[in-house]
């Protein structure tokens, strides 16, 4: 078993930005990729991006490529996601998760194993 917690959440004004950390405990020589997913109020849990644990190599929805960068520090088990250029529609609970093998798609929810509690994200205009 992997134990995701995240971090980092708040509120921000439009244009700012905000740094996610997700800390990996447990199993986490299991870890093959982690990503960041996220929620908006009514609507379904969606992709946001991605990266392999080995090697680094990183993976965006179009809605945050520019703006966002997703990152890890394997010495210490933590993901991170800066979030930069923030906007209203970025508001939304930021999931952290953890998959164990390699994904069909690194955007595909059903590929990962391991969820974190979330943190929300709220930005004003």
């Amino acid at each position: 078993q992997v134990q995701l917690v995240e971090s980092g959440g708040g509120l921000v004004q439009a244009g700012g930005s905000l740094r996610l950390s997700c800390a990996a405990r447990g199993r986490t020589f299991e870890i093959y990729a982690m990503g960041w997913f996220r929620q908006a109020p009514g609507k379904e849990r969606e992709f946001v991006a991605a990266i392999r644990w080995s090697g680094g190599s990183t993976y965006y929805a179009d809605s945050v490529k520019g703006r966002f960068t997703i990152s890890r520090d394997n010495a210490k088990n933590t993901l991170y996601l800066q979030m930069n250029s923030l906007k209203p529609e970025d508001t939304a609970v930021y999931y952290c998760a953890a998959n164990s093998h390699h994904p069909r798609s690194f955007g595909a929810r059903d590929e990962y194993d391991y969820w974190g509690q979330g943190t929300q994200v709220t930005v004003s205009s």
